[in-house]
């Protein structure tokens, strides 16, 4: 009897766990009908350098052609737990955005929740982008419905069991989507808030050049310190002033604008596409990005950036 009494207290647990867990893991737009009229009549000139320094065609334009606007998607994107695919979210009305509302872009973008309701896996980074804001929003999605619809639907993801339960994200979203805004930080000048925001929301300078932890999420304490690369292959180097503190604020903005580092080398890899999107921007923002990165805490190199280096960058003493 006892033993009855305890599988079906076992049964009952197990059942409570699962419908928490199904309450817990449901999607959370940050949007709905009524702030269409917020996310509606942007400015696509504006939305066009929003665009530039989201990095956005660096993942969705069609690999194997030039135009960084022809946004069919197809990227793979090695993971630890699989290869994902970027989407086509270009006009296209079948294999593109092209029959999304504002509300449900604005969702993708700053919630990593799609119009269906499910959650986008964080290699979208959504993570950074919640902190956009609604004008520069606006426009982006302005910008998006000028391009040229192209017609292509990306191979799906190709992941194992479980995380192709994308339930799973909804509880990882607990743990380690933040969405609060930015600190106020009143001490800190406008050039330097700008750079903030160019660089923490935007750019999202910190899902590539920061280490992440066993469950994919950007360890906080060693933020900017150095990572592996999107790719999995090679690592990001550390940016904060404990390996590049030697470079003045014009010398980071010169490689935002050109690639070209302090010793007249040029990065390449990733960064160079970066500084593709990236020198389109007015030259004030550059400049505020490095005021930015300039004032990083200095934090030792991760180890999984340890043996990288830019060119210019001393390499890592510690062990």
């Amino acid at each position: 009897m006892l033993r009855l009494l305890a599988s079906a207290g076992f049964a009952l647990a197990a059942a409570v766990a699962c419908v928490a867990g199904w309450v817990l893991s449901a999607p959370e737009p940050a949007f709905g009908p009524a702030d269409a009229p917020r996310l509606d009549g942007g400015d696509p000139g504006r939305g066009k350098l929003v665009f530039d320094a989201a990095q956005c065609s660096s993942c969705h334009a069609s690999p194997g052609q030039p135009d960084r606007t022809r946004l069919g998607g197809g990227l793979a994107l090695s993971t630890p737990v699989g290869t994902l695919r970027s989407p086509n979210i270009s006009p296209h009305p079948v294999d593109g955005i092209g029959q999304w509302k504002s509300v449900e872009i604005a969702n993708a973008v700053v919630s990593g929740v799609s119009p269906t309701g499910q959650h986008y896996y964080p290699a979208f980074p959504w993570t950074s982008y919640v902190r956009m804001e609604v004008p520069d929003l606006r426009d982006l999605i302005a910008y998006l419905r000028t391009l040229t619809p192209v017609e292509h639907r990306p191979p799906p993801h190709d992941l194992p069991f479980p995380f192709t339960i994308r339930r799973g994200v909804g509880l990882w979203k607990l743990l380690f989507f933040d969405r609060s805004p930015f600190p106020e930080e009143p001490a800190r000048d406008e050039t330097w808030r700008r750079g903030r925001y160019l660089v923490e929301a935007l750019a999202h300078c910190a899902e590539c050049h920061s280490p992440r932890n066993a469950a994919y999420a950007v360890k906080a304490d060693e933020r900017f310190a150095g990572g592996l690369n999107p790719e999995q292959v090679g690592s990001a180097p550390n940016i904060t002033p404990d390996r590049i503190g030697m470079w003045s604020a014009a010398d980071i903005a010169e490689i935002l604008t050109t690639g070209r580092t302090p010793d007249a080398r040029y990065v390449g890899g990733t960064m160079a596409d970066v500084v593709t999107n990236l020198s389109q921007l007015p030259e004030a923002d550059r400049a505020a990005m490095a005021a930015y990165v300039k004032a990083l805490p200095p934090r030792p190199t991760a180890d999984e950036a340890r043996h990288h280096r830019w060119p210019g960058v001393p390499v890592s003493s510690n062990p």
